[in-house]
C-alpha cells in the first residue's frame, strides 16, 4: 500500500461515512459499513489503478458492501432516521422550525427507493457528476438522470403536499389536437 492511497483514503473517510449513514440509515450500522468497506478496501488495495478515482472506487466498494448484508438479511429494514444523526447535519444551532423542516425532509428522503436515495446522495450531496455515479451503481448514465428527477419529484410532493400535473403522453396530445382540429 503508497502513502498517496493511504492518505486520499483518509481524506475520502467524511464523505465515506455520510454515504454509509445515508445507506443504512443507523449510525451503529453506518459506522459497521464504513468499518467493513475501509478494510476491504486495505485488503484489495492491490487490485485498484494508481491514477483512477480512488472516491469512486471506494463508494462502489461501499455500495456493494451495503448490497451483499440487505441480500444476507433478504429485506431492507425500514426504521426511522435516527435523530441523533440530525444534530450532526447542521454546524450552527438552528431554531426549532428549522429543524422540524430538516427532520421532515430527512423522513421525505428516508421514503424515497434506495436507488434514487442513493443516486440523489450521490450528486447532491457528495458532489459527484452522474457519469462517476453511473459507474458506481453500474447503471446507464440516463438511469441515473432518471433516479434523480423522480427523487426530486416525490420529494417535492411529499414536502409540498401538491400533487404535480403529470406530463400529457404522445398519445394524449395527439388525440387532444384530433379534436381541437375536428379531424
Amino acid at each position: 500500500m503508497t502513502d498517496v492511497f493511504h492518505d486520499e483514503l483518509i481524506e475520502t473517510l467524511p464523505a465515506l461515512r455520510a454515504f454509509a449513514m445515508m445507506l443504512t440509515r443507523d449510525r451503529a450500522a453506518g459506522e459497521d459499513l464504513l468499518q467493513d468497506t475501509v478494510v476491504r478496501a486495505l485488503d484489495k488495495c492491490d487490485s485498484f489503478t494508481p491514477g483512477t478515482n480512488l472516491r469512486a472506487w471506494l463508494y462502489t466498494i461501499m455500495r456493494n458492501q451495503h448490497i451483499n448484508g440487505l441480500r444476507r438479511r433478504q429485506r431492507e429494514r425500514l426504521t426511522d432516521i435516527d435523530d441523533d444523526l440530525l444534530d450532526n447535519l447542521d454546524s450552527v444551532a438552528a431554531n426549532q422550525e428549522h429543524s422540524l423542516v430538516l427532520k421532515e425532509l430527512m423522513q421525505a428522503i428516508g421514503r424515497l427507493r434506495r436507488e434514487q436515495r442513493e443516486a440523489l446522495h450521490l450528486v447532491v450531496a457528495d458532489g459527484l457528476s452522474y457519469e462517476e455515479v453511473a459507474h458506481i451503481c453500474g447503471c446507464p448514465v440516463g438511469t441515473i438522470r432518471s433516479r434523480i428527477a423522480r427523487a426530486r419529484q416525490e420529494l417535492e410532493v411529499r414536502l409540498t403536499g401538491e400533487v404535480l400535473p403529470k406530463a400529457p403522453t404522445i398519445a394524449a396530445r395527439e388525440a387532444q389536437s384530433a379534436l381541437v382540429s375536428g379531424r
